[in-house]
């Protein structure tokens, strides 16, 4: 390798690190993505001048036709769509690599990782894991995409008696044609190896609940930087490993921090496949109990007349795309006197940030929005909290119900507060498929209605 090429890998790797350092913070995000798009064009740039590159006109039309398709994508994909889209790239990280690993092993002298005829130990290794990883991640992901498009139930259940020794065997299987493929290097193993893999990606991801699909949704991203690690090592390319290894760090780092956040076990979460209450339904059909109903002008008035209000987003806000209203109404209420704050859950919408990128999308300031440790506190001596689109996050099940699957989750604790208005389209449970019971509390009071409608009506009141 030569030294300017050496010299454009590390400058790319120093970009990469500035971009993770950037996105770990809504402020420094714009400019964190800048350093990573930076990084990577750097990057594909200094590869394509790389000796052993040739053919460079086919590859270039593949750049261009795979860059149109993403300006596409980006371009019309909504932000609720956002976490379906992340898995989809996810998705296809992972095929990359089994397919990368699928090459090595049938055209070695291609990829120069044979020597007389025969495969090298420590490559054998490389693509045996690679494809492990890869095909795991590609079904994951395709699964987690499923499910969060509402293609697939929250919790799916392939087996109608699962058992967790069957699951083991698989997982038994797979580790023992790996042993035979890196000692072996037969490429039908490989095969049987593959298919394997994207049945384990698929049983690992199918029985886990909603409440956990940002976690999943941060853990396949880990597992695609991984992948493309070891895509890295098949390719002989010290920049990929590098920025794999940097993906599949974060990520890992990213859902052990939820996870915690949640009160949960990630190996619960990753591996409730392996669980014999994996399918469990969440306790028994509750008696159907009446519940306040209220409307925009009462939200209004008591807003209005309140000194502290905190905003509770989740993901019906964005499926509504009430973002913008609500920015309105935060405005209309801070010029009337109102404290207003924004309450956040680590695991609110569909995937880590996910109301971060929405509130800043309105152009709402980022000091009034707080992370549940930082507010909790405050919701005994808030007036008015209100929840538009949010609901296992809020739901005290979580802390009274040992049935649960949201059981020993952190909550925001909005029913402390004076009064709370949950805005919802109807009586439906949550994501996670579970009955919120603060709905019946005496100080709850429901607004159904599409978000954004709802809103708009509040600022027409409060105007």
């Amino acid at each position: 390798m030569s030294s300017f090429v050496a010299f454009s890998y590390l400058v790319s790797a120093t970009l990469f690190i500035l971009s993770l350092y950037g996105l770990s913070s809504p402020k420094t995000s714009r400019g964190g993505n800048y350093f990573g798009m930076g990084g990577m064009a750097l990057a594909i740039v200094t590869t394509l001048f790389l000796p052993q590159v040739k053919n460079i006109f086919p590859i270039l039309l593949a750049i261009a036709i795979g860059g149109a398709i993403g300006y596409v994508i980006a371009r019309k994909v909504k932000m609720t769509s956002m976490p379906q889209l992340v898995a989809g790239f996810h998705s296809l990280v992972g095929l990359a690599a089994v397919l990368i690993s699928a090459g090595a092993l049938w055209m070695p002298e291609a990829f120069k990782i044979s020597t007389d005829g025969h495969i090298k130990f420590a490559s054998l290794i490389e693509m045996g894991i690679g494809v492990v990883i890869g095909a795991i991640t590609f079904t994951g992901s395709i699964v987690a995409f499923l499910k969060l498009n509402g293609n697939m139930k929250s919790q799916f259940v392939l087996f109608k008696n699962p058992k967790r020794s069957s699951k083991f065997v698989a997982i038994a299987g797979a580790v023992i044609l790996l042993a035979f493929i890196i000692f072996g290097g037969s490429k039908f193993l490989f095969i049987i190896l593959t298919l394997l893999s994207f049945f384990i990606g698929f049983m690992l991801i199918a029985p886990v609940g909603g409440a956990d699909m940002p976690v999943v949704v941060s853990m396949l991203n880990s597992y695609s930087g991984w992948a493309a690690s070891g895509i890295g090592f098949t390719l002989n390319n010290p920049l990929l490993i590098i920025a794999g290894a940097l993906i599949g760090s974060s990520g890992a780092i990213l859902s052990y921090i939820m996870c915690k956040a949640m009160n949960r076990s990630i190996f619960n979460v990753i591996f409730s496949g392996f669980s014999e209450q994996a399918a469990a339904v969440s306790g028994e059909q509750k008696e159907q109990k009446p519940v306040k109903l209220g409307s925009p002008e009462d939200a209004a008035y008591l807003m209005k007349n309140s000194s502290s209000v905190v905003i509770v987003p989740g993901y019906g806000m964005a499926v509504a795309g009430a973002q913008h209203a609500v920015a309105e109404m935060t405005k209309l209420l801070e010029e009337a006197g109102v404290t207003v704050k924004f309450a956040i859950h680590p695991v609110a919408g569909r995937m880590p940030g996910h109301m971060n990128v929405l509130l800043a999308e309105a152009n709402i300031d980022y000091e009034k929005v707080f992370e549940l440790e930082e507010i909790n506190g405050e919701f005994k001596s808030t007036d008015v909290a209100f929840v538009i689109g949010a609901n296992d996050v809020t739901n005290p099940a979580a802390k009274t119900d040992k049935t649960s699957p949201i059981y020993g989750m952190p909550i925001l604790d909005v029913e402390f507060a004076k009064t709370v208005f949950f805005v919802k389209r109807s009586m439906a449970s949550g994501y996670a498929g579970v009955e919120n019971e603060l709905f019946f509390n005496d100080n709850t009071m429901m607004i159904f209605g599409d978000a954004k409608k709802v809103v708009e009506e509040i600022v027409k009141n409060l105007n």
